[in-house]
């Protein structure tokens, strides 16, 4: 007779549970592609952009909902992937968002904003260029999201993609050009902005070109996911990110 104590079990090293936009196409194959073997990635998605585009606290119970009902599969940290709509009011709304979603599951919790501003701390980068695919008005609102929590923004810019149909078409190589193109040596790091774009998969190419850690909202989610949930790989195309871990506040004020 079959007995389960005759099979040795096979738990994952860490569950990652995944809220994104219903229009997005980049963070499940993104995700997938670079979690390390052990590590099972969960995506659930909801509306939240273009036409479910709404202010962070309509959007709110939405959003704490999809976190609950990720909770169910177990996920050992629950991540708001999508950086406009994370950034969209302000640094204290989103931190409020966080903790409404770790209350809803009773497991930490994060957003592509906590997540970048945990990448740029552990790079220790303070002075950036930043780039996205945003319009002028949706790239204003992200800049001053960057700037409140603290951050000098050397350069600046907005590529005006049209919509979301070709956010994910764009191919690598259009990111690689746009951000070699605004090298800047005085700056400590370089964010390429959105979660439905290509530019994850020219990072090490970006580095070696540019000399400094670049970050891109897919890229600095599943770091700040795997690091909450204890998992310290490094994933060698994605960076220099890769090789640090999560700086506690105790030595982020240390280091101030």
């Amino acid at each position: 007779m079959v007995e389960l104590g005759d099979y040795e079990q096979i738990p994952p090293r860490a569950r990652l549970g995944f809220i994104i936009p219903s229009s997005n196409r980049m963070v499940e194959p993104q995700v997938q592609r670079y979690c390390p073997d052990g590590v099972v990635p969960h995506f659930t998605r909801i509306g939240m952009t273009n036409r479910h585009k709404a202010p962070l606290e309509v959007l709110k119970p939405r959003i704490v909902d999809a976190a609950e009902l990720l909770g169910d599969s177990k996920v050992d940290v629950t991540v708001l992937q999508c950086t406009g709509t994370s950034m969209s009011g302000g640094v204290d709304p989103e931190r409020e968002i966080i903790q409404a979603m770790a209350q809803a599951t009773g497991k930490p919790a994060i957003s592509t904003a906590s997540s970048l501003m945990a990448g740029l701390a552990a790079v220790e980068a303070k002075r950036i260029v930043f780039i996205s695919e945003s319009k002028a008005d949706h790239h204003a609102e992200k800049e001053a999201y960057l700037r409140e929590a603290g951050l000098d923004i050397a350069a600046s810019r907005g590529m005006a993609l049209p919509r979301s149909d070709v956010y994910c078409i764009t191919p690598p190589e259009y990111w690689l050009d746009c951000v070699a193109e605004m090298r800047d040596d005085t700056v400590d790091a370089y964010f390429v902005s959105c979660a439905n774009i290509h530019a994850t998969y020219v990072i090490d190419r970006l580095e070696e070109r540019l000399n400094r850690p670049v970050l891109t909202s897919n890229q600095v989610a599943l770091w700040c996911a795997l690091r909450t949930a204890g998992v310290e790989d490094d994933v060698p195309e994605l960076g220099r990110l890769f090789k640090r871990g999560l700086v506690t506040q105790a030595a982020a004020s240390a280091a101030e």
